[in-house]
């Protein structure tokens, strides 16, 4: 992962229209995007990604701001295009399952190794919580965005992102599948003592 300074001089690059700036961003941040539109959009969450990368290519040379900033504007747009696509995905009520067979759908080999890393089973977990919570807790802990940024991301205060934030992260504490995963804290506290 680039370092934030890194990451600045990547921006101030991409900005200008460096393709190489604007590769450096997509590799540090796309992974963290995907992983949030995952909880947000679902099964659509690859195409809202790109739709995402699209509209930030399109309007970069108009962001002005931080690594921290552009965090925010990109987990911004992220967030509407994935809400957008919920409400398409309203209107449209299809279900494409019924006309493709399961079996015949190739694996995606970025899916493959989000799963490898138990990532997928995470995202499950995360993704069950209320949206409210859900939403925080991948803003706030799995992409890294302060409360500032996500209050702003969110459309909340401050407080509201905290709270939700807290409660989502109560509630897996508290998830049994969540509980059995966990390492025994028994067996931690013998081998302590060793």
């Amino acid at each position: 992962m680039p370092t934030d300074d890194e990451l600045a001089d990547a921006l101030i690059s991409a900005r200008a229209g460096d393709e190489q700036g604007f590769a450096v961003l997509w590799r540090a941040l796309h992974p963290a995007v995907l992983r949030y539109l995952r909880v947000v959009a679902g099964g659509a969450a690859e195409d809202v990604a790109s739709e995402t990368w699209l509209q930030v290519a399109r309007d970069l040379d108009r962001f002005t701001g931080d690594p921290a900033a552009f965090r925010g504007w990109l987990f911004s747009i992220a967030r509407n295009r994935g809400i957008d696509e919920l409400r398409r995905a309203g209107r449209r009520r299809e279900d494409p399952s019924g006309s493709v067979a399961p079996e015949s759908i190739g694996r995606d080999a970025a899916a493959e190794v989000i799963e490898g890393a138990e990532t997928a089973w995470a995202l499950e977990r995360i993704a069950a919580l209320p949206a409210d919570q859900a939403e925080a807790v991948m803003l706030r802990v799995v992409a890294g965005l302060d409360v500032a940024a996500t209050a702003h991301v969110l459309g909340k205060r401050r407080g509201a992102v905290r709270i939700a934030t807290m409660r989502g992260l109560r509630r897996l504490a508290a998830d049994p599948d969540v509980r059995k995963r966990a390492p025994d804290s028994s067996r931690q506290e013998t081998a302590g003592e060793v």
